[in-house]
């Protein structure tokens, strides 16, 4: 079992309620349910990622021997509660949005129904997969918004946060749009197209940077990406220029050249005249260098000739904003509606739907909260993913949820697409409006009429 995998991958809090639950004899079904509090400043939405992990980890969710021993070893755990834990499965239901849903704050993205042990353990690596691959399939779906029909890739691997994280950020920013990675393992393990040409340290390595170019294109005939802007970038593509006539006598076509420094609006614009010029005007630009959504929206709006971007350290670890104030919390115990009330982070109680709305136009319009109960205009938007600790979707889907993805973008209505960012007293909310109905209000009263 993969560190990953592990049911120790936890807080330690979980396993001792977990004893704690079994000693008590609290086996009845609660309700939980993962959502975000609010939108960080600057988002208009989010989107859902990562339900796929989240049901491997489900599905596969037991203790080893290993685990088993070391909680002995650490001590604090009852012989009986041990010997629990070597049949500990998940047995229970999950309903959620599918990968790829824009959402928005108090919506319940994914709720879980299990005997209170099961679904109380579950909370740490839940929150862990869901809000990692939600941060940042919204910050790369805010690129895509940024550079229609672009290819971008994603760069990421070497500023994400380890291992795990820099192949879930390539998988949540492809169900965003990115055409694909330059992370090998990620197209290994969830099928996207990967990318990559050369480093700076390849140019420099060579007598000259003509050799450098003309030894890399013989090698990769089929893939000829040249970085140019190791010296001199317009001496650079001259010398790309001077170059390609003789590959092309050789069958090998120069597909782009790479820019990852310095002025990009103003190197593009020049490299782009210099090979329209030379008669290659079939030959692209790519761009890199800590790029984001502003600064690839920058650059097309001063009508910088780039054909592609590759997004790195502010994707992975979602620069502008790195985490999202979201939450598993427990809606219904033993039958009963359950709510936090805690200042400033009060729930709203009871197994929670949400309706969608769509205007004359096609365009997403608002979206209703209410309880499983009470029926409301427009199209649910959770549905049942697991049953009985088993799915009920196919694993490794990420061209449907791709594919969703890319529907929803399309029915944003135009404030949320909007990428100016707001902090402090500027912070603006989703200008969306998402609707608390009256059943869940009154259910949240009677909640808090009953004694604590």
């Amino acid at each position: 079992m993969s560190d990953a995998a592990s049911p120790l991958l936890t807080d330690l809090y979980q396993l001792t309620m977990l004893q704690a639950y079994y000693a008590e004899g609290m086996e009845d079904t609660a309700v939980f349910e993962f959502f975000a509090r609010e939108l960080p400043p600057g988002r208009r939405f989010l989107v859902a990622a990562g339900l796929d992990q989240a049901l491997d980890y489900l599905e596969d969710l037991k203790f080893s021997e290993e685990d088993l021993a070391w909680l002995q070893a650490h001590g604090g755990f009852t012989a009986r509660f041990l010997d629990t834990l070597r049949d500990f499965r998940f047995t229970g239901d999950v309903h959620a949005m599918p990968e790829g849903t824009v959402f928005f704050p108090h919506e319940p993205i994914l709720r879980v129904t299990a005997p209170m042990p099961e679904a109380q353990l579950a909370e740490s690596r839940l929150i862990n997969l869901l809000h990692f691959e939600t941060l940042v399939a919204s910050k790369a779906a805010r690129c895509v918004l940024a550079a229609p029909g672009k290819l971008l890739v994603d760069f990421g691997l070497r500023r994400a946060h380890g291992a795990e994280a820099g192949l879930l950020a390539a998988r949540a920013a492809s169900l965003a749009g990115f055409s694909g990675t330059a992370t090998v393992l990620a197209g290994v393990r969830f099928g996207i197209p990967v990318f990559g040409t050369m480093a700076h340290s390849y140019i420099e390595a060579h007598a000259s940077e003509m050799a450098a170019f003309a030894a890399f294109a013989r090698c990769h005939p089929g893939n000829v990406v040249l970085l140019i802007d190791t010296y001199d970038t317009e001496a650079a593509v001259a010398k790309v220029v001077e170059l390609a006539p003789q590959l092309a006598r050789e069958g090998i076509t120069v597909k782009s050249v790479r820019l990852d420094s310095g002025d990009l609006a103003r190197h593009a614009k020049a490299v782009r005249g210099i090979l329209d010029a030379g008669g290659f005007p079939q030959i692209g630009t790519f761009a890199s260098g800590n790029l984001d959504e502003t600064q690839m929206a920058r650059l097309l709006g001063e009508g910088a000739p780039i054909d592609g971007f590759g997004v790195g350290t502010h994707l992975t670890t979602s620069g502008d904003m790195p985490f999202l104030d979201c939450a598993y919390k427990l809606q219904e115990y033993a039958g009963l509606a359950r709510r936090k009330r805690s200042e400033g982070k009060a729930t709203w109680p009871g197994r929670k739907v949400v309706y969608r709305r769509y205007g004359d136009d096609g365009k997403m319009a608002g979206d209703t909260v209410t309880v499983e109960s009470d029926p409301q205009p427009g199209a649910p938007l959770l549905q049942p993913v697991m049953q009985g600790g088993r799915r009920l979707i196919p694993r490794d889907n990420l061209a449907a949820a791709r594919a969703r993805c890319a529907e929803q973008l399309a029915l944003l209505p135009e404030p949320l697409r909007e990428l100016q960012t707001f902090h402090g007293p500027q912070h603006r909310p989703s200008p969306y409006p998402v609707t608390i109905a009256q059943a869940l209000r009154d259910l949240a009263a009677a909640v808090d009429r009953q004694p604590h």
